[in-house]
């Protein structure tokens, strides 16, 4: 807005105190509170003059007082935006107008305008030379977006430390830089400041007077003018008003009022199935839908208890208080009375007769006899004849059933039969009448009718008689004849069953023996009871039967089950042996073997290797052998201890040819000896029991003397010790 700028006669009068005195913090309280209520843009013309001039009136008072500025921090705007530029400023013959510096000169030293806490508002500046008038370079505050809708009536136009109000085309911006009023015909050749926006007017400027030169431009009468009777928007069509609504309304059959918008009633509203719509102005609000239970009502999408005691929404009758419980009340009587009292109409506790208030509070026979309190029942009295009890209600004389009651004196053997007022003893049947002795006795069926009654045994019993059968024979349905009892039914065997007559014969299948119960069969252990070797490597003992079994590895059974075939794996190709080395079978298994040949030999074959030639003054080539040639063994641990295991001797062998053998390596625990057989044959003997799978490399190195000349020859020998169980 355009800085307000008042010379001293344009000050209120204020009492002239000293600073900091009672008038001046009245006089900032009363324009604090009067800057709060004023709204920028939407103040009356009027009213925002009183205000400013007020506002910049404290501010010139202030700096004449040689008081800090501060102050403006406690008003709102735009009160405090004008307290600060009238305080700041100094007054002169003429005033500088505000302008915007692109960049500092070097030598223009800014000074610091305000230390409040609103360092980005509009500010003044003295009216020296242009170089105090230079600010620092800060960022521009928009206060047209920063304030949208508040600073100006029609249209905001941010410029660097401040804005600029205009208006609509048939308005014009009023003295107060806020608002706009329509173009009153008497106005039309009026000069407008806002015309020529382009050009820079030029000011001269007095302390009571404002002379401004600016360039006209024709006005055109605006259609929308004073909103073209339209109750919200506005807008200009081919010259003539068009009327719309904001959101939320609807443009009604005038073409100028606009009404609101149910969305709850079009169903044009966006709330889920579990909200209420609310219509508002403009809008609607969706409210969460809650179903309370009876004795609860709905508050803040909560369900409270209904006090129905303290809304006197009970019925509870007089003498009777109301007390609240959770979704319902209760009626109570004032004064609690006993068990057996209850509460008359003045509230005092009386007596229940419950002979008259209970149906029949006693059984039948009893007579009922109220007491303070409770009441009794007392058995009515009643005389009957010997033999006769009185009935349950006491009202009559019944028969007493002495059978029934277990109350007679019939002894064992004899029967009660009820009489009216008395009973009779008879005899059982089975039983027979001792005169003598007057008592029952048993009568012995099975003696009186020998072999008649049953078909093969029979019982007496007191009264009676019971038939049974011997072992192996059942009771038929009549009870008297005797049937073979098939027990093989009941799977009495563990194996198989034959009945027979009578009993039942186990016997067992094969491969099993019957145990000395004669019921119960068990596995024979062919492994164990077998006079020869069923199976060459092992047996194992199956149920019924047996069965033989190989190694896990390197073996397979034959053909005739009971002895193994080593694999070999060499012929096979199942080993994995690499290209150069040499898969040597052994019994369930195998080895590979790599045959390298030392320094100085040469390859002859895959198991031989050569030596090459040697320099005359070399002695250690010389005594080196002539040939290395390797060799495979494979014995097991059962081997015969001492066994000759290899042979070694020229070939051919020529007379006057002497040898001698010796193992160079690989004997070092003595397992193995050397014998000669002749002066041209020698052998390498296994001279101790290898008890467990081993494996050996030795060297048997043999000396040949022929014709007066030593030749060295080394065998190189794989000796491989396997188990004794893998012998097949």
């Amino acid at each position: 807005m355009p800085l307000l700028r008042l010379s001293s006669s344009n000050i209120p009068s204020f009492s002239r105190r000293k600073p900091g005195g009672l008038a001046l913090q009245q006089t900032v309280h009363v324009l604090t509170q009067l800057s709060q209520t004023i709204v920028p843009g939407h103040c009356l013309r009027r009213e925002c003059k009183k205000v400013c001039c007020s506002c910049c009136a404290l501010g010139i008072r202030v700096r004449n007082e040689g008081r800090g500025c501060d102050v403006h921090q406690y008003l709102g705007y735009p009160c405090g935006h004008v307290f600060l530029t009238c305080c700041e400023e100094e007054e002169g013959p003429s005033q500088t107008p505000l302008r915007r510096k692109l960049k500092p000169r070097p030598t223009a030293i800014p000074r610091k305008v305000s230390d409040s806490k609103f360092p980005k508002e509009a500010f003044s500046i003295s009216a020296t030379d242009e170089a105090a008038n230079a600010v620092e370079e800060q960022e521009d505050v928009d206060e047209c977006q920063l304030y949208q809708g508040q600073l100006c009536q029609h249209t905001c136009t941010n410029i660097w430390g401040s804005y600029r109000c205009g208006c609509h085309p048939g308005y014009i911006l009023q003295p107060d830089g806020h608002l706009c009023a329509p173009v009153s015909p008497d106005e039309d050749n009026r000069v407008r400041e806002e015309d020529s926006p382009a050009l820079i007017p030029t000011q001269t400027t007095t302390t009571t007077t404002t002379t401004r030169t600016t360039t006209m431009r024709p006005i055109h009468i605006n259609p929308c003018a004073e909103n073209g009777h339209c109750s919200q928007q506005c807008t200009a069509v081919a010259g003539r008003a068009h009327c719309s609504c904001f959101p939320g309304f609807r443009l009604m059959t005038d073409g100028r009022t606009c009404e609101d918008v149910d969305e709850c009633v079009t169903n044009t509203h966006s709330c889920r199935p579990n909200e209420n719509c609310v219509n508002t102005v403009g809008s609607f609000v969706c409210e969460l839908q809650v179903t309370c239970p009876a004795g609860y009502q709905l508050r803040n999408s909560v369900c409270e208890d209904i006090d129905e005691c303290v809304l006197q929404t009970h019925n509870c009758a007089t003498g009777l208080v109301c007390e609240n419980t959770l979704g319902s009340f209760l009626c109570s009587p004032k004064q609690k009375c006993m068990t057996g009292f209850t509460q008359d109409s003045h509230g005092n506790c009386i007596d229940i007769n419950e002979c008259s208030s209970l149906t029949k509070p006693c059984s039948s026979g009893f007579n009922c006899i109220n007491t303070v309190g409770s009441y009794t029942c007392q058995q009515k009295v009643i005389k009957c004849n010997q033999g006769h009890q009185a009935s349950p209600d006491g009202t009559k004389c019944v028969d007493i059933d002495e059978c029934q009651m277990g109350t007679h004196r019939c002894g064992g053997g004899k029967i009660c039969h009820n009489l009216v007022g008395s009973y009779r003893c008879d005899c059982q049947t089975g039983y027979q009448y001792d005169a003598l002795r007057k008592v029952c006795t048993d009568v012995n069926e099975c003696w009186r009718y020998p072999g008649r009654l049953c078909a093969q045994t029979c019982e007496n019993t007191p009264g009676s008689y019971h038939c049974s059968c011997t072992a192996g024979f059942s009771l038929t349905f009549d009870g008297k004849n005797c049937e073979d009892v098939n027990e093989c039914d009941k799977n009495p065997c563990s194996q198989e069953c034959a009945n027979i007559y009578g009993s039942y014969q186990c016997y067992c299948r094969q491969g099993y023996f019957l145990k000395e119960d004669g019921h119960t069969c068990e596995d024979i252990d062919e492994c164990s009871q077998s006079i020869g070797n069923l199976c060459t490597f092992q047996c194992v003992n199956v149920a019924g039967s047996y069965q033989c079994a190989c190694p896990p590895h390197g073996y397979v059974m034959s053909a005739n089950g009971r002895t193994c075939r080593d694999i070999d794996e060499c012929t096979a190709g199942t080993h994995n042996c690499s290209y150069g080395q040499n898969c040597f079978n052994l019994q369930g298994g195998f080895k590979c073997l790599s045959f390298d040949c030392p320094p100085n030999y040469k390859k002859a074959s895959d198991t031989r290797c050569e030596r090459m030639s040697c320099p005359s003054n070399s002695l250690e080539c010389q005594n080196s052998p002539v040939r290395i040639t390797y060799y495979q063994l494979s014995f097991q641990t059962n081997i015969i201890i001492p066994a000759q295991i290899f042979r070694i001797g020229p070939s051919p062998a020529y007379s006057g040819d002497h040898i001698v053998i010796s193992i160079t390596k690989g004997n070092e625990e003595g397992y193995f000896s050397t014998r000669k057989l002749n002066s041209f044959t020698g052998t390498v003997f296994l001279q101790r029991q290898v008890r467990e799978p081993k494996d050996f490399l030795i060297d048997v190195e043999m000396k040949l003397l022929r014709q007066g000349t030593f030749t060295s020859f080394l065998a190189r020998i794989y000796v491989f010790i396997t188990s004794t169980s893998s012998t097949m």
